[in-house]
């Protein structure tokens, strides 16, 4: 699992073949950390089915901002280059995974 930049933001995450999960969090922020083992696991799982990938607001504030992440954690949904779903908070690993399933 890597960490998005802007300068790649197209390629990895618009031009993707695969859908996309970009998991929005910070060093500082409690519940991402509580996540975080989660978002781990799953990218494990579905590897070479979704493409999961990290953004931290404070060192990539320019993505944040374009989707309008106003708490986090917050995971962002991309299939075909569109947002389609996100959630908001610390989920269970099975809602994380039931949102998964439902795009692959």
């Amino acid at each position: 699992m890597s960490a998005i930049t802007t300068g790649e933001f197209d390629e990895q995450v618009l031009q993707s073949p695969i859908p996309v999960l970009i998991d929005f969090w910070a060093a500082w922020c409690g519940p991402c950390r509580m996540i975080a083992p989660h978002v781990e696991a799953l990218a494990e799982e579905y590897s070479g089915k979704v493409r999961v990938l990290k953004c931290n607001v404070d060192e990539e504030p320019e993505i944040a901002q374009k989707y309008s992440i106003m708490s986090i954690p917050t995971l962002v949904f991309f299939k075909s280059g569109k947002v389609v779903d996100q959630l908001v908070g610390a989920l269970p690993k099975s809602k994380i995974k039931e949102k998964i399933d439902s795009l692959v």
